[in-house]
C-alpha cells in the first residue's frame, strides 16, 4: 500500500521559500500601490487644470481654480490637497463672488498627500478666454504644483508644471521630505 503526501521536511522547505518570496515581494507591492495613489492624486489635479482651461475657452471668459476645503468658497490658507474649486470669474478678481457659477468642486485628497504650489500658483490659477494662465495684473502665471506623500525621508513625488500657455505637464522627482 502506497501513501501519498508530504513529509515534514518538504513542508518546511516550501514554507521557507514562500516566506522568502513574501519578504521580497511585499515591500515592492507597497511601493507600487503608493506610486499608484500618487499618480491618481496628480491626475486628479491635471484633469481639473485641463477642464478649467477648456471652460475658459468655451465660455470666452476667465475661469479660476482655487484651494477650497468647503467646496463653496476659496480657502484663505492651506494647500491644494484640501480640495479645490473651479468657477467662472465674471468680474476677474479671482474670488468666488455671489452669482458666479461654480463649474467643478473637488474634495480633498487622502490625508497622507500634499499638493503645494509655488508663489505664483499657491492661491489661485486663472485661465483667460485664450486658454493661457494670467495673474489678475495680466502677467503670465507660470508655476509648479508639487504632489507628494507625507514623509520625513526621501520619496517619489510629482511636479505639475504650468506653462504660460496654460498647458500643464507632469514630471517625476524625488523630494528629500514632504512635510505635513
Amino acid at each position: 500500500m502506497k501513501h501519498s503526501g508530504a513529509t515534514l521536511l518538504e513542508l518546511l522547505v516550501v514554507l521557507t521559500i514562500a516566506t522568502i518570496l513574501l519578504a521580497i515581494g511585499i515591500p515592492s507591492f507597497a511601493s507600487w500601490v503608493s506610486s499608484g495613489h500618487l499618480t491618481q492624486a496628480t491626475n486628479s489635479m491635471v484633469a481639473s487644470l485641463h477642464l478649467a482651461r477648456s471652460e475658459a475657452i468655451k465660455r470666452n471668459a476667465r475661469t479660476v481654480l482655487c484651494p477650497s476645503a468647503s467646496g463653496t468658497a476659496c480657502a484663505a490658507s492651506g494647500g491644494w490637497h484640501q480640495g479645490w474649486l473651479m468657477f467662472h470669474d465674471g468680474n476677474n478678481n479671482a474670488v468666488l463672488d455671489a452669482g458666479e457659477a461654480v463649474i467643478h468642486s473637488q474634495s480633498g485628497l487622502q490625508d497622507r498627500f500634499r499638493v503645494r504650489g509655488n508663489s505664483h500658483v499657491a492661491n489661485y490659477i486663472s485661465y483667460t478666454p485664450l486658454g493661457a494662465t494670467r495673474t489678475l495684473s495680466g502677467v503670465y502665471q507660470v508655476g509648479t504644483l508639487t504632489v507628494c506623500e507625507v514623509s520625513a525621508s526621501p520619496k517619489l513625488a510629482r511636479a505639475i508644471v504650468i506653462s504660460s500657455s496654460g498647458r500643464p505637464r507632469t514630471t517625476k522627482l524625488t523630494l528629500a521630505s514632504c512635510p505635513a
